[in-house]
């Protein structure tokens, strides 16, 4: 068997432990982050029902953060739901930027907490890759507010997220999240794009 030919039974063989779980939790998921390129309020309903689901594969996957992460998705969706029905959504949905000192300050601020999170990890325990994951888990949790509030950088923190997670689901067995992350890299391409069309001539939304 050829090299390219083993890769390939590998991929399938991989792709066929999937659980139904994981491939539930992926659909929903896709179809929320597609929501959120236009700025839908359900893309909340969705994501929160994927992320219900992931709490439990990550947790099962032992990444500890990555599902107290899922976690929080569940709650900021029914904030990010509320928020984006308010006044019939028009008004919450502009899309604006922070000033580059604030994202300066969260970047740095993220960086060391993760830090902080990564050594509690390593000693007390069975984290995969404690800083990695300490490092999306509270990337996260930033690019998810932003997203409530409908800042235009939170597809710049996706790429650098999603790209990272795509190497940590693969890792550790979970291929279906880490494809759903090379994904969520085109959508992010995509949201960025629809959005800063958006932050330059801004519409009402529908």
């Amino acid at each position: 068997m050829t090299h390219a030919g083993r890769i390939i039974d590998a991929i399938a063989a991989a792709l066929a432990g999937i659980s139904p779980l994981e491939a539930l939790s992926v659909a929903l998921a896709l179809v929320s982050s597609l929501q959120e390129v236009k700025r839908s309020r359900w893309c909340w309903v969705t994501g929160g029902l994927a992320s219900a689901i992931a709490i439990y594969l990550y947790a099962s996957a032992r990444l500890p953060m990555q599902a107290s992460l899922q976690v929080y998705y569940v709650v900021i969706s029914a904030y990010g739901y509320w928020h984006w029905s308010k006044d019939q959504g028009e008004a919450t949905r502009v899309v604006t930027l922070w000033p580059p000192w604030k994202n300066l300050l969260a970047c740095l601020a993220t960086v060391a907490v993760s830090a902080l999170t990564a050594r509690w990890l390593a000693s007390e325990t069975r984290a995969a890759w404690p800083f990695l994951d300490s490092l999306t888990t509270w990337g996260s949790l930033l690019a998810t507010w932003l997203m409530a509030r409908v800042k235009l950088e939170t597809w710049v923190y996706w790429v650098a997220i999603d790209s990272t997670l795509a190497f940590l689901s693969a890792a550790q067995g979970l291929y279906l999240f880490a494809l759903l992350s090379i994904v969520y890299l085109g959508v992010s391409a995509v949201g960025f794009a629809g959005w800063l069309k958006i932050y330059r001539h801004p519409l009402p939304a529908s």
